[in-house]
């Protein structure tokens, strides 16, 4: 977990500092190693921009992003009905690294269960998410959905859901936008939330 500039340096530093072990040790290894980093608390998300500068790719891990920015541990039922991938500032932070990285030329795909589920897929288009990890049993679903949307459709979306206030103003947002536009996805494939 990558808080801030000074960790990503010390990576790079250990990173340096094993390669100079290798060479001298006379062994072989690429040395065009993509070094990136995972976006999984809101201080890496702040700090996109800056940490754009030294990596080549961003993942965006949502389960952990969440958990932290909305101070929830979603492994407590006390509070993890807090714990909501709907939440406008999860969303914003989102926003803000895949804007970070596209200004740097810096990759950024995403991972955890919000990437995989097809109630998030048009909005995470739309805020230029293009690269999602899911479980196999979620890929066909989202390969479908993709195919039907036009960039400009899920930008003028994301716009839309970006000015609401309220997880339950998106959730409800981004459900009605799917069933209205993709009934024939919900019907062959339930909703995972």
């Amino acid at each position: 977990m990558i808080s801030g500039l000074t960790e990503l340096r010390r990576a790079k530093l250990l990173l340096d500092e094993v390669c100079q072990e290798l060479d001298l040790e006379d062994h072989e290894y690429s040395d065009d190693v993509a070094v990136g980093i995972m976006i999984e608390v809101p201080s890496a998300a702040l700090m996109a921009d800056r940490l754009a500068r030294e990596v080549d790719f961003f993942s965006i891990g949502t389960n952990d992003l969440i958990q932290y920015t909305l101070a929830v541990d979603r492994g407590n039922e006390a509070v993890s009905y807090l714990y909501t991938q709907w939440h406008p500032a999860v969303l914003r932070l989102v926003q803000g690294t895949v804007e970070a990285g596209r200004r740097a030329g810096v990759e950024v795909s995403m991972c955890g269960e919000m990437a995989g589920d097809i109630e998030m897929t048009l909005l995470l288009l739309g805020l230029g998410v293009s690269d999602f990890s899911v479980s196999p049993g979620s890929a066909l679903q989202l390969k479908r959905l993709v195919g039907k949307i036009s960039s400009a459709e899920a930008k003028s979306f994301a716009a839309r859901v970006m000015e609401l206030g309220t997880d339950d103003e998106v959730r409800r947002a981004l459900r009605n936008e799917l069933m209205r536009r993709f009934p024939e996805l919900f019907a062959e494939f339930p909703s995972t939330t």
